[in-house]
């Protein structure tokens, strides 16, 4: 048994430093795409848009996604998706190599390449359900994190330095060699797919009917609907958060490229300490405690000290606390997600969770922009003006000081509804109420 679950490890292992490639590639593609489109535009609202068609049709389409992964060969599922993505980086590549590349270009391939990554969270996560134990999901959690940070830190360092001396069009030459290496590590692992289980033929339907079977599974599961709940509310202020901290240090430093990276290095740093943490460590027992006062900590710890923040340090420090929090209240989620559903519908209701705990990131996203563009810069912008007169002690004026404000009363927001969660005793007692289900290997 014991060297089964080392195979099983070292599998996933091998996607995992396929996926650490990926991570670095697609993240140096972002901060390079956040530094070209904010110096061709100047706009907060520009960056906020080109988020919301990188992240949007992941959210709406998961249902469906989710329904198909249940369905089909999840290995081919991660393959197809990557060799995707790679096909949006080489379109992109070609735009700018031909002086063609314009904003609307960044809509429409990121939404493309988003559609098809729809598949990749329920079918991965559904896949190391299957591949490993139940001991294991935290720390696998944790590995997934240390990744997404590893490439947080050397990204924008990585994509400074070849901005110093080369363009965009290198960047994503690089994107391009690592999605390759990504598909070869999944070609190479075997993935099983899950046994049939009374749940799973209990969801059997068609296309539509089981695009919904993820919903009426978390409504008839107390603990876990009241769970996603709180973060439908909690991700829509950190959303808020999240979108507005590049480009208010972009503002407040006049487009520094060199102090966002360093302050984006810092939550690389964070992250990867969080993610190994919980590799090692595997998260508290009763998991919840591992997922809400890791989004209090998150919020008040991070991003209100961002927000707060005047200059790199304070910046730096509220990006780190951030980061370090995150995989520990997703990698509890996660192992307590995992445990508690059953293997072979979890790619529809993983995706159903993730459409119901991210709906808000697009409603976070369409409206942080023109606020911060529209409202709260203008009325920061000089030290006369009425609101001014109010928070230009807590935020400062000028330029980023509106921004500063909005991250500050998102971080608020975020924080009572993590802890309202403590208030509802069927998210508080979730690992008591909600049974786990115990995974049955399958070959």
């Amino acid at each position: 048994m014991e060297n089964k679950q080392l195979q099983s490890m070292r599998g996933f292992t091998l996607i995992w430093i396929g996926q650490l490639a990926s991570l670095v590639g697609t993240s140096m593609t972002r901060f390079a795409i956040t530094i070209w489109a904010f110096a061709e535009t100047g706009s907060a609202t520009v960056l906020a848009l080109t988020a919301l068609f990188n992240f949007a049709p992941i959210v709406l389409l998961s249902p469906i996604a989710g329904a198909l992964v249940d369905r089909w060969n999840r290995k081919l599922v991660l393959m197809i998706s990557d060799f995707v993505a790679g096909l949006t980086t080489i379109v992109l590549l070609f735009l700018f190599m031909t002086g063609q590349l314009e904003i609307w270009h960044l809509y429409v391939i990121g939404a493309l390449a988003s559609s098809f990554e729809a598949f990749q969270f329920p079918a991965f996560s559904a896949a190391i359900t299957m591949m490993l134990t139940k001991e294991q999901y935290a720390r696998a959690s944790g590995m997934l994190s240390v990744a997404q940070s590893a490439a947080g830190i050397g990204a924008p360092i990585l994509a400074g330095v070849l901005l110093g001396f080369a363009d965009l069009g290198l960047i994503l030459m690089v994107d391009i060699a690592t999605f390759i290496l990504a598909v070869i590590a999944i070609v190479a692992v075997h993935i099983p797919q899950p046994a049939k289980t009374a749940d799973g033929q209990a969801g059997k339907s068609n296309l539509w009917q089981e695009s919904l079977y993820g919903f009426v599974y978390i409504w008839e599961r107390p603990s876990l609907f009241g769970m996603q709940m709180m973060f439908l509310v909690a991700n829509f202020f950190m959303g808020v958060g999240f979108i507005l901290a590049p480009p208010s240090i972009l503002a407040t430093t006049d487009n520094n490229e060199v102090i966002l990276g360093t302050v984006q290095s810092f939550a690389g740093v964070g992250g990867l300490l969080g993610g190994l943490l919980m590799s090692f460590w595997g998260g508290p027992k009763n998991r919840v405690h591992g997922i809400l006062i890791g989004m209090i900590v998150a919020a008040l710890g991070g991003h209100l000290v961002f927000g707060l923040g005047r200059g790199v340090l304070m910046w730096s420090i509220g990006t780190f606390v951030t980061a370090f929090c995150i995989p520990i209240l997703n990698g509890s989620n996660q192992a307590l997600w995992q445990a508690k559903v059953a293997p072979d519908v979890q790619g529809r209701v993983f995706a159903t969770r993730r459409l119901l705990a991210q709906i808000t990131f697009p409603l976070a996203m369409v409206i942080s922009g023109p606020l911060a563009d529209r409202i709260f810069e203008p009325a920061l912008a000089t030290a006369d003006s009425p609101m001014a007169q109010i928070f230009a002690p807590i935020v400062g004026v000028g330029p980023g000081s509106g921004m500063s404000l909005m991250i500050v009363c998102a971080s608020l927001g975020a924080a009572l509804a993590a802890a309202t969660g403590y208030l509802i005793p069927a998210v508080r007692e979730i690992e008591t109420r909600q049974p786990d289900f115990e995974p049955v290997a399958a070959d």
